[in-house]
């Protein structure tokens, strides 16, 4: 009898009943940990992630928006995608274009992907006329922000800014003004 045993006696990966219970919890142990894989590698970034800090920080922007229309500055953008050169020429309803910076910077934030944002420093090459450079050739929609200032860490203290937004599939220009009315 023992001879039979021994006989039919297969290794325990030939056994039917052993893949029939085990399979479905390695297939499911390996969707997992795709999953998971996904998930992290996938993730949106938090584009703000202390609101309370941006709530405060709400009235002073609002502060930079009013000090922008009331002297009413206007700027319009224009992107030469093949040269990689970024043209502002920036007005003010006062007329006084000889106060203006002589460097500006145009923060331009990617609407989904942070790793995208690019910060472009511009010098005046005229009064009220403004040259950068890309860093990257620019798709579809971006966000715009422009300061007069010339370090990104010293925004929240510039006296004014203007906004606007662009989608390169539909043009290179836009313009750019204060978000208050």
């Amino acid at each position: 009898m023992s001879e039979l045993v021994a006989e039919n006696a297969k290794p325990w990966y030939r056994e039917f009943w052993f893949w029939f219970v085990f399979s479905p919890l390695i297939y499911i142990i390996i969707m997992c940990s795709i999953t998971v894989t996904i998930a992290l590698k996938g993730a949106d970034d938090v584009i703000i992630d202390n609101y309370y800090k941006e709530g405060r920080m709400i009235n002073q922007a609002l502060e930079q928006d009013q000090r922008a229309r009331d002297l009413g500055l206007l700027a319009d953008l224009r992107f030469d995608r093949t040269s990689g050169d970024v043209m502002i020429s920036l007005t003010s309803a006062v007329g006084d274009t000889a106060s203006l910076p002589d460097t500006i910077l145009l923060m331009m934030g990617h609407p989904v992907k942070e790793e995208k944002d690019q910060i472009i420093h511009l010098k005046a090459i005229a009064p009220g006329q403004y040259r950068g450079t890309l860093a990257t050739e620019p798709q579809y929609s971006w966000y715009l922000t422009l300061y007069p200032i010339g370090d990104i860490a010293q925004r929240k203290q510039a006296p004014w800014t203007l906004s606007g937004e662009i989608d390169f599939r539909i043009s290179d220009k836009t313009g750019l003004a204060p978000r208050v009315k």
